[in-house]
């Protein structure tokens, strides 16, 4: 796997993780946004980076917004981690 898709697959996780938090979005809704703003910038600049010729599916999953999907492609081609 490339340190792009390595990178990306953690992006991925990490833009999870921020809208899965509900103690923040509940205590600070404004903190909460600006997290989910950044998590979501990484992961375009990230997909945006993606080499010439990657998985149309993986494209696919991340024009979407299917991130969950997009995780599951990328841990298939690393063999599960």
């Amino acid at each position: 796997m490339t340190d792009v898709m390595a990178e990306l697959r953690e992006a991925l996780q990490r833009r999870i993780d921020v809208v899965t938090d509900r103690a923040l979005y509940e205590s600070d809704p404004a903190a909460h946004l600006e997290k989910l703003k950044a998590a979501s910038f990484a992961v375009d600049r990230l997909a945006a980076e993606l080499p010439p010729g990657t998985d149309p599916q993986l494209r696919h999953f991340l024009e979407r917004q299917s991130y969950l999907k997009a995780i599951d492609w990328l841990k298939a081609r690393e063999g599960g981690k």
